[in-house]
């Protein structure tokens, strides 16, 4: 039961993160769900942080966490889905540092040159936060059949793609010039994780330890399909 319960924080995880995002979209007046991107919802001054950390940044990271532990438990001997379990925790905690700590400024902060040093750090902290999904994928990519590897390989080129795109707009964003589409671009990229995540959790969670004996009598465990 707890095993199921972790790994049902997978699929909370990806609801909750998508529903967040539509809510404080709208209650942020003057914000283009459209055209700009969402850590703009998490910047310094955004009349919605507060409600974007108590409801996004800290849940998102405890759910993506307990997710990770998730996979570890159902790994067995399996050492790819433990290494693909911790790098999700991983992912949630580095993220967690970009939306807290090393939050971006706003554009109007950005263009008028008055950006701190913890705005600074909010791309870093992004690309290493990134480097903990795309590890974490590829290591979870071997878990399951060729379908599930194809998957994910698409996934990752769905995020390499819409990144580049929503990277030529970066000076843009720096300047608070108008970035058309900006917002929808980089959505594509999180709701295909945010999707890819939930499918994982669905897979792992149709699977269930089994014993199987060892040449040396010892119980290990493996993981079975469970059939319809």
């Amino acid at each position: 039961m707890l095993r199921k319960l972790l790994l049902g924080c997978g699929i909370v995880s990806s609801l909750l993160y998508v529903a967040t995002d539509t809510i404080a979209s709208l209650r942020y007046e003057g914000y283009s769900y459209w055209d700009q991107n969402f850590s703009e919802l998490l910047a310094e001054g955004s009349p919605v942080r507060p409600l974007m950390i108590g409801s996004n940044a800290i849940p998102y990271a405890a759910l993506v966490t307990a997710f990770g532990v998730g996979v570890w438990t159902v790994a067995g001997p399996r050492r790819t889905a433990r290494v693909a379990g911790a790098l999700r925790a991983g992912y949630a905690l580095v993220g967690l540092a970009g939306g807290l700590l090393f939050r971006m400024n706003t554009r109007e902060v950005l263009a008028a040159g008055d950006g701190d040093w913890r705005g600074s750090l909010h791309i870093p902290t992004t690309m290493v936060m990134s480097l903990f999904l795309l590890a974490g994928m590829g290591f979870a990519a071997t878990l399951f059949g060729r379908g599930f590897r194809w998957y994910t390989y698409g996934t990752v080129v769905v995020l390499a793609v819409f990144a580049a795109l929503v990277g030529r707009q970066a000076g843009a964003v720096e300047a608070n010039e108008p970035t058309p589409w900006l917002g929808v671009l980089e959505r594509v990229n999180i709701y295909a994780t945010m999707l890819w995540v939930a499918v994982l959790a669905t897979a792992l969670l149709r699977v269930q330890p089994t014993s199987a004996p060892r040449r040396l009598g010892r119980p290990t465990i493996t993981l079975r399909v469970l059939s319809r």
